[in-house]
């Protein structure tokens, strides 16, 4: 360091205004406040009492290229670091800071050595001797477009951590949040402060280890390319919600490392259930509408009617049951027609040697399907073993069923039974309406087979 910045310290300092013997007086405590200063990330610069300048720190020197050896021991701006119709008031403003409480903040354009000019935004402070006579003044200045980027990244962390329209997480190193703003608080239902430190697996149900597999792809690779969707369960005081959120990632990591050092995530979602599901329902329509077109040009090709029933059964069964079983009326008694193999996947198939009588008893959905004219849909309770479907003479893996009755010409022909296993969901409105639809057609080729055939004894 050159003797006038050292020097220029130790006179802004003064012998009476410096620290007493045991805070380090002396050259060595000028050189330590020399460093300290020139390790600051804002340019600083010191003038005493008189405006003369004592101090200017590296980044000073890298903003306005002039070096400290120029700038120290020169009297205020005028005619090197500011042009001289500015010059009177740009050290008014300055130095007005020696005798103001706090600190005092200005904007005005600085010239560099290049004879290029600089806007700056300064902040500046008086200093006082320990006589508490004003000795200088302090001056931190950066250049505005740079303050201007701070504010702006600021008050972009400002808002997306408070009411965004998307769901702002900063989750640690450890993988728990540890700022929620209230767009995620409102979608996790519960307060902002509530999931800060816990793990997430205590917030959610299902979907966290999805969740932290995502994360901890962050933190070692980086940002994903693209937005992931991720399906949640929520644990919330009126049960359990499964959700749909789109979600980003950012790794943070420190802008003051040498080297990148994770902080933690950044994770951006807006919840997308809704629309979600409306386009997976929209899929579901559109295969189902499919598959009924290929089931009506295959039966059209089909010489026997019941064939075509069971054809089109076939068809309807992709992706909607796992069984399905035909029964038909026969005087006051319904009779086996069709099933599928109640063992493993397979063709809907006219039951071998003839139709067989099915004993159901009173309030059997198939029954009940009948004497409604209607579709009835039905589960079994959670936990229930095999006896439940076993007991309606079902498959024993069946859990849930939907029975529409058979129609055709104003006439109850029977009812076709659709069966799911524990692991698709229930029935719902939606499947029923599909059910009817597939109920109609098949009815109207197993009426084409009594009309062919004579009606099962």
């Amino acid at each position: 360091m050159s003797a006038s910045r050292s020097s220029g310290i130790a006179d802004a300092i003064g012998p009476e205004e410096g620290p007493g013997p045991r805070e380090g007086a002396g050259p060595e405590g000028a050189v330590l406040l020399a460093a300290l200063l020139d390790g600051m990330d804002a340019a600083l610069c010191a003038f005493d009492a008189h405006g003369i300048v004592t101090h200017w720190n590296r980044e000073a020197e890298r903003v306005l290229g002039w070096s400290a050896e120029e700038a120290v021991g020169r009297r205020g701006f005028a005619g090197w670091a500011v042009r001289s119709a500015d010059a009177e008031d740009v050290r008014r403003r300055l130095m007005g800071a020696m005798d103001a409480p706090g600190r005092r903040v200005h904007e005005f354009a600085l010239l560099r050595k290049d004879g290029g000019r600089v806007l700056v935004r300064t902040q500046s402070s008086g200093v006082r001797g320990a006589d508490g006579t004003p000795a200088g003044v302090y001056c931190a200045f950066s250049e505005v477009h740079a303050q201007i980027d701070l504010e702006r990244s600021i008050a972009l962390s400002e808002a997306l951590l408070d009411d965004a329209s998307w769901g702002v997480v900063l989750v640690d190193a450890d993988l728990r949040p540890a700022v929620v703003n209230s767009y995620a608080a409102r979608a996790w239902g519960v307060g902002r402060t509530a999931p800060l430190g816990r793990p997430l697996g205590e917030l959610l149900a299902q979907g966290a280890e999805e969740l932290q597999g995502a994360l901890q792809h962050v933190l070692a690779e980086g940002s994903p390319p693209a937005p992931a969707e991720l399906w949640v369960t929520l644990r919330t005081s009126e049960g359990e919600r499964r959700r749909c959120w789109r979600s980003g990632f950012v790794r943070l990591v420190s802008p003051l490392a040498e080297e990148p050092v994770p902080l933690g995530v950044g994770w951006l979602f807006r919840d997308v259930t809704e629309a979600k599901l409306a386009e997976q329902e929209a899929d579901r329509l559109r295969f189902r509408s499919n598959q009924l077109h290929r089931a009506a040009r295959q039966a059209a090709e089909c010489e026997d009617p019941m064939e075509a029933a069971t054809s089109t059964l076939d068809y309807a069964l992709a992706g909607f049951a796992d069984h399905v079983l035909v029964d038909l009326v026969s005087g006051e008694r319904l009779v086996r027609a069709a099933a599928t193999p109640s063992d493993a996947p397979g063709p809907c198939l006219p039951v071998s040697g003839g139709s067989i009588p099915v004993r159901y008893e009173a309030g059997h959905p198939a029954l009940q399907a009948v004497e409604r004219t209607g579709t009835v849909r039905t589960s079994a309770r959670t936990g229930a073993d095999q006896a439940w479907a076993v007991e309606r003479q079902w498959p024993p893996d069946a859990v849930h069923a939907l029975c529409a009755v058979l129609r055709s010409r104003g006439r109850t022909l029977g009812v076709v039974t659709f069966l799911r296993a524990a692991n698709r969901s229930a029935f719902e409105r939606p499947d029923a309406m599909y059910a009817e639809s597939v109920a109609v057609r098949v009815a109207s080729a197993l009426d084409l087979a009594r009309l062919t055939t004579p009606p099962p004894r």
